[in-house]
């Protein structure tokens, strides 16, 4: 197995003690940085078992380094499966991403799926409501009002249930629900309550998730954003200049938007790499939260 530093050594100790049922697959959940791929491949590699993709970033094929995707040399010791296969014209959500699942989770039952975005796993063992389409004029009146009135307006446009189900702090997610209160004329949790049973209910899986310690994790973050722009993340943006798009779900790779910013020469390059770094944090804390929140059940490791 690879090694890995002190807390992921401890995961793997107790995964050696007390290994998942491997007729079952198993869910992998944990923020960014804290290590999970490294530990899916070393649970894959354990118990021959294939790794699915659950994080809604590292699907895009232009961000290689920048999600920190699996290396070509693990990919080859284990199967992966949907990372990187996704363009940047591609239309892509959690409805895609279940409907690509199911095929693969028939094919390999005890397959770990892996990844830090909690709304994949909860449609996964949750259920998915199916949402009419947003019109294209709609999403470009979305835009406009998010950028001109702001993610507080946006919030309050919303009905009150709405609002306490969903992240308000997340421009997507408050976006996503303004857009189908206005083309329905009935708020997100309606929909939401129409729930068809999910592709796999969270007691027919060994649900995990890592809640490392704040202070590792964000000298973690740190020194893996280092690496990243050593190993090209710099030069993955510049790629994207051209094709820039900032309400773009692939844009929305983490430290993309300071990197493009300096790249148009908006900010330094040392701005750029303290705010993607901060940026880096407050997403993981994001995660952090939901999974206290919606994950209690879930077996933690660290």
């Amino acid at each position: 197995m690879p090694r890995i530093d002190a807390p992921l050594e401890t995961a793997l100790a107790r995964l050696r003690d007390s290994p998942p049922d491997p007729a079952r697959p198993v869910l992998l959940a944990g923020p960014t940085a804290s290590g999970k791929s490294a530990l899916a491949l070393a649970l894959s590699e354990a118990q021959g078992r294939v790794i699915i993709n659950a994080d809604a970033l590292q699907v895009y094929d232009m961000w290689r380094v920048l999600t920190a995707r699996p290396e070509a040399c693990d990919c080859a010791r284990v199967p992966h499966f949907l990372y990187g296969g996704v363009g940047r014209d591609q239309d892509w959500s959690v409805g895609h991403w279940l409907r690509a699942l199911d095929p693969l989770l028939r094919a390999h039952p005890t397959a770990i799926i892996v990844g830090g975005t909690g709304l994949y796993f909860r449609a996964l063992t949750e259920g998915l409501v199916t949402l009419p389409p947003t019109p294209a004029a709609l999403r470009a009146e979305a835009d406009a009002h998010l950028a001109h009135a702001g993610l507080k307006a946006m919030v309050a446009d919303l009905d009150a249930t709405t609002r306490a189900r969903i992240d308000t702090r997340n421009p997507a997610r408050v976006q996503r629900a303004w857009e189908v209160q206005a083309a329905t004329g009935r708020g997100l949790a309606h929909w939401q309550d129409q729930t068809p049973p999910p592709l796999l209910p969270r007691a027919q899986a060994t649900a995990l998730v890592l809640r490392p310690d704040v202070a590792w994790l964000n000298a973690r973050i740190d020194q893996r954003f280092a690496q990243m722009l050593t190993a090209g993340a710099l030069e993955e943006a510049r790629a994207a200049l051209p094709h820039w798009q900032p309400q773009a779900p692939w844009a929305r790779a983490i430290g993309a938007p300071e990197l493009i910013a300096h790249l148009q020469g908006q900010i330094s390059w040392d701005e750029a790499q303290q705010a993607a770094t901060l940026a880096t944090r407050q997403y993981a804390k994001r995660q952090r939260t939901w999974f206290r929140n919606r994950m209690h059940d879930w077996d933690a490791l660290i």
